[in-house]
């Protein structure tokens, strides 16, 4: 890579702006596309959904069941969409790597979508149902849970996506640093804020507020920051690597 870095390229201000808006529109077309696909298995994922509660969600308004459908149809669709929206993501900063960097949309697009998979899948067969037995079992003699389907869906959905995207961390530290933004250094003299950044984030996507499932969903996180140091100090030296070989040629 040369001296131009990932947000500079021969583009303007202008240019980038419009690029911007073309890759969110083709974004925003691949989700809706993917979720009217959705659309022809939501019935059996939602009732996938519901399995583990184990029993049957109630509708407290005439519209919560329409909206609720709508909710799965969406967020299966946007996971159906990642791995288009993360090849937009990937057009739009593009313009600002080299030929020889623009080969990594193979490695960055199925290994994002890989790790965001991997989160889901977490969060589904492990957090999920701790949190649910948890709360489902909160006091039962003083609680009798009658969980409507806006609030179980609501809080299920979020928590599957959005562990999903922070299973994605190690890779986009890796690019950040591969494009000489972050260094391995500075990951590890700021691992405190870390700490307390991913406790936040922890507190914010899990569907319960007992410790054990916050805790549970934090180590993975903090293994993962752990491992985007590692990645962090790999992309750094093929950063420098790449400026090295670069300014050696500009002296010849």
């Amino acid at each position: 890579m040369t001296e131009q870095t990932l947000l500079e390229s021969n583009q303007t201000i202008l240019e980038h702006l419009n690029d911007l808006r073309v890759r969110l529109t083709w974004a925003v077309v691949g989700l809706a596309v993917a979720t009217a696909v959705s659309f022809a298995f939501t019935e059996p994922l939602l009732n996938f959904i519901i399995a583990p509660y184990g029993e049957q969600l109630q509708t407290l308004s005439p519209t919560e069941g329409i909206q609720t459908y709508f909710r799965v149809a969406l967020v299966s669709g946007a996971i159906l969409s990642m791995p288009w929206m993360l090849f937009q993501f990937w057009k739009f900063i593009s313009p600002g790597l080299h030929k020889s960097e623009k080969r990594y949309v193979f490695i960055f697009v199925p290994a994002a979508f890989l790790l965001f998979l991997t989160g889901v899948s977490f969060a589904w067969f492990v957090l999920l149902p701790a949190a649910i037995n948890f709360l489902s079992t909160f006091l039962p003699g003083v609680f009798s849970p009658e969980w409507t389907s806006n609030e179980y869906i609501g809080f299920a959905t979020t928590f599957l996506f959005w562990l999903g995207v922070s299973f994605e961390m190690p890779l986009i530290v890796y690019f950040v640093a591969r494009f000489g933004l972050v260094s391995s250094k500075t990951l590890r003299q700021q691992w405190r804020f870390a700490i307390v950044g991913i406790a936040i984030v922890a507190a914010a996507v899990t569907p319960s507020i007992d410790p054990i499932t916050m805790i549970l969903t934090m180590v993975p996180l903090i293994v993962l920051y752990g491992l985007s140091i590692l990645l962090a100090r790999l992309g750094q030296g093929q950063f420098e690597r790449a400026m090295a070989l670069n300014a050696e040629k500009e002296s010849s």
